[in-house]
């Protein structure tokens, strides 16, 4: 079907109904997720995107259109060397001659909570070993925890959600951690920190499989999910078409509403690409 994990509730479906982690499956559709927003959102090319989403760019004579393509998906890591190690990366996009440019982790958490300190450490290590040798890449920390409710016999070490609607505080203190860790603006700035931090907390019970839980973090907060593609779109125009006005290879493309992909799936789901999606793509007329 095309724009598959087009919206980023049919990924976390999966990432919440997954038994096992050790495969990366339950993970992947999110990275495609990403890869696909990158494109249509972020106005960047397919070819320029690890993994390769199931679409791609031509250009007519009006400007650049989309067509589904699902024979180029793939579910590849970019290896991205370091100031310190190579790191695979789950989702890379890489101009030609420049290099890396915008990179995303997605990092998934089951249960175990009280573990997620490791994944702190790790996080900032990642980001300081890829800032030392690429200080102008912009680099997104995508964080998804399983709710994990103690109504449905979560214990508490594993519990997200208590009976009351709180939030575990091992959660709590891993937001606050990770607050610290985001907002990384200009190329000088801390190496360990990332531009842009999001984190996710999906509902894995069976009547909301896949949701986003509305309350935690609360609206209008740093970490929510809704504006960790805004703000990596942001620092990029600052540090790279800003800064290179001459150099046409940097701009962010527009797509055109006329594009095959936009036209095969409105008519294919009978709403407007905005609904299907749950944001604007980056389009003109």
């Amino acid at each position: 079907m095309p724009l598959d994990f087009g919206n980023i509730s049919q990924a976390l479906r999966i990432f919440a109904g997954a038994t096992a982690h050790q495969s990366q499956e339950h993970i992947k559709p999110t990275h495609q997720y990403v890869a696909l927003r990158l494109v249509l959102e972020g106005g960047f090319f397919p070819d320029e995107i690890t993994p390769h989403p199931p679409v791609k760019a031509s250009r007519s004579r009006n400007g650049w259109i989309l067509e589904y393509a699902p024979e180029q998906r793939t579910d590849s890591e970019q290896t991205v060397f370091g100031g310190m190690k190579t790191k695979q990366i789950d989702v890379v996009v890489a101009k030609n001659g420049i290099g890396p440019v915008v990179a995303v982790s997605v990092k998934g958490t089951f249960r175990a909570y009280r573990n997620l300190v490791n994944r702190m450490e790790e996080a900032i290590g990642d980001s300081t070993n890829v800032h030392v040798m690429y200080p102008g890449l912009v680099y997104g920390f995508l964080s998804l925890l399983r709710a994990n409710r103690q109504s449905d016999g979560y214990l508490a070490n594993d519990m997200g959600v208590a009976e009351d609607n709180t939030i575990s505080p091992q959660i709590r203190r891993y937001y606050a951690a990770l607050c610290e860790m985001a907002g990384r603006r200009f190329i000088r700035n801390d190496y360990t920190r990332y531009e842009s931090v999001g984190l996710v907390l999906v509902e894995n019970s069976a009547e909301a499989m896949g949701t986003i839980n509305p309350l935690f973090p609360e609206p209008d907060t740093p970490l929510r999910v809704e504006p960790f593609f805004s703000k990596l779109f942001d620092i990029y125009d600052l540090r790279y078409p800003f800064r290179a006005e001459h150099l046409p290879s940097v701009r962010r493309a527009e797509w055109l509403t006329s594009s095959p992909l936009f036209q095969q799936v409105t008519e294919l789901h009978g709403q407007s690409i905005e609904e299907i999606l749950g944001y604007t793509p980056r389009i003109c007329e």
